[in-house]
């Protein structure tokens, strides 16, 4: 069995949605995970947003304007009459639903269950319109299996174990619809996965059930080499290994959120990433299989500061690093990238909210200078540390740059280069000749 899952674009009009149904009715059995329509939660916040603040008719004007384009959805989307009214109905009770908190108390409660309408209003339109179409399909209640934990983690335990019991009850069903993105909490409320969304959903089902295969259908065609906005004559990546598509998450490429496939890593179920509005083409396939030898892409990363630290003091001391460390642990800063000498530090943040308590700290340990206006470049691919050239090609692409560090060796799937911002497009272009077009 196969998961897809279709993202809030992927169902955001009633043509899409019935695209989809194309998409997913080949006779294969397979669980389908859908997103809200597009633009849904975001009218849903601001739905929350004026209860929040105690303006009902606020929240009800916003309410009234959602329900009208929903009605028109149902209206494109069914041919008769009979489904037609079904699908006003669903859409009459959820709407009616919303307009309960406009009456009483609003709270974090309250705006997450709100939320969670988005998915379960897409998903009832979308299984009514199969229905419709003649195909045998059920709607499985992702609030009946997907929880999290005390901690607000996934509890995979629970999951399979309930999802298996849930699939058990419909044992001809070929397509399954489910929400992403809601689930209840360990103390049986709405709540929703956060971090990764309805891609979250889909991996953890797929783990749960031991997928054959996950697939994410969006609107972008896959992942490139390189950024097509900044590069010339960039191409495709069709093949990607779980740690490679982590690194390029990293630095903003249109991909999945690291923690959200890692159930999908763990348990060995590659993902496929394709485009709706291109089916037919292969898209970019994520799995723990490594192409040998191969570079992939590159990336970049803006808005990077770096720090240097340097103090005679740290030559042959112990715990000097350590200190460097709990400062920024203590403003609660992560670090990119970082390099050592015998005399000094340097690192690189790309978060500056506490930058100048930080800079006040590091200053009781060493001189301490800063560099704004950075940014990361990342080479992507098999770049274990006995293949020969690679390093030296990406170097070699870097000799009319300046280079502030150079990170190789922390992981066998990247190289990183600190660089101005205002180098970025000559460093990726020329990287991308020197890696991709100068074979």
């Amino acid at each position: 069995m196969k998961v897809l899952k279709f993202g809030g674009t992927s169902v955001g009009s009633a043509q899409r949605m019935q695209e989809v149904t194309k998409l997913i009715t080949d006779g294969e059995k397979k669980i389908v995970v859908l997103s809200a329509m597009s633009g849904t939660t975001n009218a849903l916040v601001e739905i929350s947003d004026y209860l929040y603040k105690k303006n009902p008719e606020g929240a009800n004007e916003v309410i009234n304007r959602l329900e009208a384009a929903y009605r028109r959805h149902v209206d494109e989307l069914y041919t008769t009459d009979e489904y037609k009214q079904k699908g006003v109905e669903i859409i009459k009770s959820h709407f009616d639903y919303i307009r309960s908190f406009t009456k009483d108390i609003f709270t974090l409660f309250e705006e997450k269950v709100v939320l969670a309408q988005g998915e379960l209003i897409s998903t009832a339109m979308v299984n009514n319109y199969l229905c419709e179409c003649g195909i045998q399909s059920t709607l499985l209640p992702a609030l009946e299996y997907m929880r999290t934990d005390k901690n607000a983690e996934p509890d995979p335990v629970y999951i399979k174990e309930k999802l298996e019991n849930q699939l058990a009850l419909y044992p001809d069903t070929e397509i399954f619809i489910t929400q992403g993105f809601i689930c209840r909490n360990a103390y049986g409320e709405i709540d929703n996965l956060q971090r990764g969304g309805s891609d979250y959903t889909a991996s953890l089902i797929g783990a749960a059930i031991c997928a054959e295969e996950i697939q994410i259908w969006t609107d972008i065609d896959g992942m490139h080499d390189n950024d097509p906005r900044i590069v010339d004559k960039t191409s495709p990546v069709r093949h990607l290994h779980f740690e490679e598509a982590a690194e390029l998450a990293y630095f903003g490429a249109k991909i999945l959120h690291p923690t959200c496939i890692q159930p999908a890593k763990y348990n060995n179920i590659p993902v496929r990433l394709l485009n709706t509005m291109d089916p037919s083409a292969p898209g970019t396939i994520i799995s723990n299989e490594t192409e040998k030898g191969k570079i992939k892409a590159v990336a970049a990363k803006d808005n990077i500061t770096a720090i240097k630290i340097k103090s005679s003091h740290m030559l042959l001391a112990h715990g000097f690093l350590r200190k460097v460390f709990e400062i920024f642990e203590s403003y609660q800063t992560s670090i990119d990238m970082i390099c050592t000498s015998e005399v000094g530090v340097s690192v690189s943040i790309d978060n500056t909210k506490h930058l100048n308590e930080i800079l006040n700290d590091l200053k009781k340990y060493g001189t301490v200078t800063v560099d704004k206006e950075m940014c990361i470049v990342c080479v992507v691919g098999d770049l274990e540390w006995d293949n020969i050239r690679f390093e030296a090609k990406a170097i070699d692409a870097m000799q009319d740059i300046p280079v502030r560090m150079i990170s190789y060796g922390g992981s066998n799937y990247n190289i990183s280069l600190l660089i101005k911002e205002c180098d970025k497009k000559a460093a990726l272009q020329s990287l991308s000749n020197m890696l991709f077009n100068n074979k």
